[in-house]
């Protein structure tokens, strides 16, 4: 966070002219006065061709300048010329060549004069000069034929053009040429090769010249290369070797300087233009180049070095940068320097130029015309564009070398004098007028202003005037009389009032006066005092992760009375507010920060009169920037060094770089991964696999994310060997029950170790011990047939190459292929409890493979009504299970069958056993706790009785009561069986009363009132008679329960009873 200091901010109107406050005074245009020069083309004046040639000068004057021209120092008759003409009002001279004519023709130096009644003022001597970019010679260059090492110089000399064209070197196919500290271009345009590799004849060389104001580029022809080496050239085994150059047969030698020659030279160097020196060095290995200064260090802030290191720049030279500076050239062989003594000569520049003087009849006055140079130039005056010497004699005139002074100046002394000063390396030529003139004072500016100016600030107040003699001026405040001058006040020369500090006291009504012996003006100036604009929450720096948001705070106070305005700047430039920012009264939010977001924002607070500025700086944290320039070294047979540049952390420091290897046989152009290394490294050495042919890249990693990977590195091929591994992950399973297909995972690129890779499969059956069985295979499978159900087998998987086999294989267990298991063995059903059933099995007799479990299916039944299906799944382990009666009266019927991953083999069935006493003294228990049954049984017992008494009443009588009037089929106590086998439990003597629950699956139904005293009988003749009284069966149950030795559970029953009693 910064608080940049804001300049202060005064009312424009009144604003001093901030030129030099003792600078010249300015006649108003409605007096008389001699000719002044407002505009001129430059001294060196070079111009296109193919347009119009344009020759500028402008001056001012009253009465209105004439204007005429010189060419070559003779006088340039613009009439005659049809092809001249001069603007209107103007001096500028339009050459135009559209109706024919050649540029050139009009080549040479021109001098504008401005004339009017009070002298002549004369422009600069403008030299005139048509750019040229001439052809370039046409020339058969035959091959440079070279000793690897040696070193070259491939000369350019390019055609002379105006201005000098930009030099620059490409093959013919207009690819740039790589340059290096070992390869690289001289300031003269030279291409010098330190020393030459077999690799420069890859391409060929060609010097092109490209000209401004053309906007053409000519073309050489392009230089061939031949190198002579002892070693023929390998892109992937020598051209990185640590020592290259004694790999190569290539001896090393010590430096010597290709440019400049020899070991000492020297150089001219202008003041105020920029100094260059060069030193280029041949050498085997390439020298590095370093720059110093004899008895001093090179002026930091204004050298810089170019051309890696060959070149040293100093800009805006003066006379202290003369002396002895050197280069130094060394390699591991030696060292040498070259010395170049460097001289600073100097065009004239101005100490003091001579101004406009304006005087009165009667007063003194002097023109000064001071100059400096080297040599030191000299001083030549002029009058009106003629010599001084050769103009009228003046005797209130004298010259005193630099100086002309005048006294008591009149009317007559009105002229334009010129100062020329000039050495060999230049002139100046400067105007000045001597104005004799009689005018009271006089305000220039609009009067009464009002001037608003912040609180604290420093603030000039202007009152422009003019009056000959020059007149004094005075400042007051509020019509007071004292003069404001001193404290906090200071009244320059030129009349303008600076107060150091405005305070709110300041404010009021000020008052400028300007008197001269002819009388006095004055004008007033209202001055308001405001309050300053301050930022008071400044934006602070911020660190962010690309993506997210970003808040800058800028809350402001300014004065009331003043509109305010807050924008904001990016990087010193106005920021645009895109569709992610959002600029509120006090805030800027960024969305999805990127990159491009990075930099420093700028608050600007301001008012019409002031304006503060707080500026922030946001570091964007982001993504790394590809590593570059990817390199291998130190080349053997099973590993390479490969070393990079790293790329751009994006603020966020590189925690690793991971190594990725491409090979073109197996998979080309997909990338592995090969290796990971700390993000401090930059080299590292990669562990190879034989007979890969290689390329590398290399992703840098942050905190943020991954860099884009790098370009890939040259290729490099490692030889070949035999496998040193096996395939993995080898596997014998079936896939038909009468096969076996041997898999495994194929070996990639890097463990192939060799062209044509294969594998030589191996299995036997594992009891018989029988001999092996073996093919070649050259995919990742095979199929092993016809083959017995389920049977094991040794394989093994071994892999060869054209370079030999890998090591002997392993033994891997496999199986053909699987069938249905048979039935599950001894599947028993027993019922413990009434509660629960226990089921056991054991394991088929013949599995047919590898179980994957049991299947367990069963349903409760109760005569014909069957219970939803259960579906229990078993792991292959479990043998035994327990089932949960849902009622202790349903049968339950289980199937079950054994799994392989062919499928369900053969299932086996089982019922749970009949326990129908049980379940009829249960169901009894169940119905004697009933009430209406208690009840019903009371009425049948009333009936009885009443029914005893009949009989009793008639076997007094003598008589016998037909009870049993018919006898139906015995109710005989045989289990009745349904054609399938299965037990029946549903009598109806147990029939579950109305509302017990009669399913497995636990629903509970309302059945049909099926009970009923019917039941009791014989299938339903038991009947009501139509006065309610019941009769029925119930002798033929008795006689029958008799006969039967009351073994029937209703040998308890109340109705037994009574029978008994009868």
């Amino acid at each position: 966070m910064a608080r940049p200091q804001p300049p202060p901010w005064v009312h424009a109107a009144f604003l001093l002219c901030f030129l030099s406050l003792g600078g010249a005074i300015e006649i108003p245009m409605d007096l008389s006065q001699p000719p002044t020069i407002t505009k001129q083309s430059v001294k060196d004046h070079i111009v296109d061709p193919r347009d119009n040639i344009l020759i500028e000068c402008e001056a001012k004057g009253n009465p209105a300048p004439s204007f005429h021209w010189t060419r070559n120092s003779r006088f340039f008759n613009v009439a005659k010329d049809p092809r001249v003409s001069m603007r209107r009002r103007s001096g500028t001279l339009v050459i135009d060549f559209r109706s024919g004519g050649r540029p050139e023709e009009y080549e040479g130096e021109y001098q504008c004069f401005a004339r009017n009644k009070f002298g002549t003022a004369l422009s600069n001597r403008i030299r005139l000069q048509v750019s040229k970019s001439p052809l370039w010679p046409k020339e058969n260059l035959d091959p440079v034929v070279v000793q690897e090492g040696a070193p070259l110089t491939l000369q350019c000399n390019p055609p002379p053009g105006l201005p000098s064209p930009v030099i620059f070197w490409m093959s013919s196919a207009m690819e740039p040429i790589t340059q290096d500290k070992r390869v690289s271009q001289g300031h003269n345009g030279d291409l010098y090769f330190s020393n030459v590799m077999v690799q420069d004849m890859q391409t060929d060389y060609s010097c092109n010249a490209r000209f401004h104001f053309t906007h053409t580029i000519q073309q050489k022809n392009p230089f061939t290369l031949k190198v002579l080496t002892n070693h023929p050239y390998n892109d992937s085994s020598l051209r990185n070797h640590p020592d290259m150059y004694s790999a190569r047969g290539v001896a090393e030698r010590t430096p010597t300087f290709m440019y400049p020659l020899g070991t000492a030279s020297s150089q001219m160097v202008l003041r105020g233009m920029d100094l260059l020196l060069e030193c280029i060095a041949s050498g085997v290995p390439t020298p590095d180049i370093a720059w110093y200064k004899k008895g001093g260090d090179l002026p930091s802030h204004k050298a810089k070095f170019e051309n890696f290191n060959k070149a040293l720049r100093i800009t805006n030279v003066s006379e202290e940068d003369s002396g002895e500076y050197f280069c130094l050239a060394s390699n591991k062989m030696g060292s040498i320097r070259h010395t170049i003594s460097v001289r600073v000569k100097a065009a004239p520049y101005w100490l003091d130029e001579p101004k406009n003087l304006i005087l009165a009849p009667g007063e003194d006055g002097r023109l000064v015309c001071r100059a400096n140079g080297n040599p030191k130039p000299t001083v030549q005056w002029m009058v009106n564009g003629e010599p001084l010497q050769s103009a009228p004699p003046n005797p209130n005139r004298e010259v005193a070398g630099d100086t002309i002074i005048f006294r008591d100046t009149q009317i007559s002394s009105r002229a334009v004098y010129q100062c020329n000063t000039s050495n060999e390396h230049g002139y100046l030529l400067a105007n000045a007028f001597v104005s004799v003139l009689d005018v009271p004072p006089r305000m220039l500016s609009p009067r009464n202003q009002l001037i608003r100016v912040i609180l604290y600030n420093r603030t000039r107040l202007d009152c422009p005037f003019f009056g000959s003699p020059i007149p004094t001026l005075r400042w007051f405040k509020n019509g007071q009389g004292s003069n404001l001058d001193g404290g906090n006040y200071h009244v320059y020369e030129n009349g303008s009032l600076e107060i150091k500090m405005i305070r709110k006291e300041d404010q009021g009504i000020y008052t400028c006066v300007a008197t001269n012996i002819l009388g006095k003006a004055e004008n007033q100036v209202r001055l308001e005092v405001k309050d300053p604009t301050r930022i008071y929450r400044m934006p602070e720096d911020q660190v962010v992760k690309r993506g997210t948001t970003v808040q800058l705070e800028c809350r402001v106070k300014h004065d009331p009375s003043l509109k305010l305005t807050v924008s904001w700047m990016k990087d010193d430039e106005p920021l645009y507010i895109g569709n992610r920012m959002k600029k509120e009264d006090d805030s800027l939010t960024i969305f999805g920060v990127a990159e491009r977001d990075q930099g420093s924002y700028t608050c600007v607070a301001s008012t019409e009169l002031d304006q503060d500025l707080a500026k922030a700086y946001l570091t964007v944290l982001g993504r790394p920037d590809r590593p570059r320039d990817l390199e291998l070294t130190d080349l053997a047979e099973r590993s390479v060094r490969l070393t990079w540049i790293p790329g751009d952390d994006n603020n966020s420091p590189i925690t690793d770089y991971v190594v990725q290897f491409e090979e073109d046989q197996f998979q080309p152009g997909v990338w592995h991964d090969h290796s990971k290394f700390p993000g401090s490294v930059n080299s590292a050495v990669l562990q190879l696999s034989p007979y890969v042919n290689y390329q590398f890249r290399v992703i840098a990693v942050n905190e943020v994310g991954s860099s884009h990977p790098s370009l890939p590195s040259e290729r490099y091929r490692t030889s070949g060997a035999p496998p040193e591994s096996n395939p993995g992950d080898v596997k014998g399973e079936g896939t038909r029950k009468n096969n076996m297909e041997i898999t495994w995972t194929p070996m990639n690129a890097t463990s192939a170790f060799g062209p044509n890779l294969r594998y030589i499969v191996k299995w036997r059956r594992r009891e018989t011990r029988e001999s092996w069985n073996n093919v070649t295979v050259w995919g990742s499978r095979y199929v092993v047939g016809p083959t017995p159900v389920y049977v094991p087998y040794e394989i093994r998987v071994q892999a060869e190459n054209d370079f030999g086999k890998g090591p002997e294989p392993e033994t891997v267990i496999g199986y053909s292929g699987e069938d249905l298991p048979s039935a599950p063995r001894r599947f028993r059903v027993r019922q413990p409890s009434l509660q629960t059933i226990s089921l056991e099995w054991d394991h088929p007799e013949h599995p047919n493979g590898i179980l994957t479990g049991y299947s367990l299916r069963y349903l409760a039944f109760n005569g014909t009504k069957l219970g939803k299906q259960i579906v229990e799944n078993f792991s292959p382990n479990q043998t035994k299970f327990t089932v949960q009666r849902a009622d202790p009266v349903s049968r339950y019927r289980f199937t079950l069958s054994a799994r392989t991953q062919v499928g369900s083999g053969e299932a086996v069935t089982e019922e749970s056993p009949a326990s129908p006493n049980e379940a009829y003294t249960n169901n009894q228990t169940d119905i004697a706790t009933q009430g209406w049954f208690i009840g019903l049984m009371c009425a049948i017992a009333l009936l009885v009785l009443i029914l005893l008494i009949v009989c009793f009443i008639k076997r007094s009588r003598g008589g016998k009561y037909p009870v049993r009037e018919k006898k139906d089929v015995p109710l005989g106590p045989e289990d009745p069986k349904e054609e399938d086998g299965s037990f029946d439990y549903s009598d109806e003597d147990n029939k579950p009363l109305q509302g017990s629950q009669t399913s497995l699956d636990g629903t509970i139904k309302q059945q049909e009132s099926d009970d009923s005293l019917v039941d009791y009988g014989e299938g339903g003749e038991g009947q009501f008679n139509e006065d309610g009284s019941f009769i029925g069966q119930y002798t033929v149950k008795k006689d029958k329960e008799e006969t039967e030795g009351n073994e029937s559970s209703e040998a308890t029953s109340p109705v037994n009873a009574i029978y008994s009693l009868a």
